[in-house]
């Protein structure tokens, strides 16, 4: 069994009742918390159930994929970029490593996840710079996404984080605040379908 086939093969069911699944991958914690932000936003609206990548997650079944990622190198992460942030938490000063795996990011869950809902949102968080000197992880996702036949339910939002990864003031709350527009947006969408339906 090659490398993709094993991803594929142990994915992680999600609850039935999550209308919402959020999937983020985190080396240092910024997108963990802005993944768990995102969550709580969301949850003013539709519940939600949040998933490191490294559980596989699989997405069959929701009504919207929500995927967040670290910008690595202008993209998303790569095995030789993971080993590299491995390597910077030895300063313990500056850097903590989030409980691990970390040989599985979203650039390998992509291709092989379990994807049977219509719609996603991107994610990234990248250093406070002008956006074409970092690139953006939650671009790279979008497109990865939108090969995958999926649409785009609103634009790819990044968070900024200092030299050290650590999240800018208020981004955190911006991140609460993108998550409750993304839930509200998702409830009116259903709802003026129901209505259609109704009608017809």
């Amino acid at each position: 069994m090659n490398r993709s086939e094993e991803i594929e093969s142990a994915g992680t069911a999600a609850g039935a009742s999550e209308e919402v699944l959020l999937v983020f991958e985190s080396m240092f914690g910024s997108t963990r918390r802005i993944a768990e932000a995102i969550a709580d936003g969301i949850r003013t609206s539709l519940p939600v159930g949040v998933y490191r990548v490294a559980d596989l997650p699989s997405a069959e079944g929701r009504r919207l994929v929500v995927v967040g990622a670290p910008t690595h190198a202008h993209s998303l992460s790569r095995p030789e970029s993971r080993a590299e942030g491995r390597r910077w938490a030895r300063d313990r000063a500056r850097f903590a490593l989030e409980p691990g795996p970390h040989d599985i990011g979203v650039r390998e869950w992509i291709p092989v996840a379990r994807l049977s809902g219509d719609s996603f949102a991107a994610f990234d968080t990248r250093i406070d710079m002008p956006w074409i000197f970092t690139g953006s992880a939650a671009g790279a996702i979008s497109k990865r996404l939108r090969r995958r036949g999926l649409r785009e339910f609103l634009p790819p939002e990044s968070f900024l984080v200092d030299k050290d990864s650590r999240l800018l003031p208020g981004e955190a709350e911006r991140a609460f605040e993108w998550g409750r527009t993304l839930g509200a947006a998702l409830r009116a969408e259903t709802g003026d379908a129901a209505r259609r339906e109704s009608r017809s």
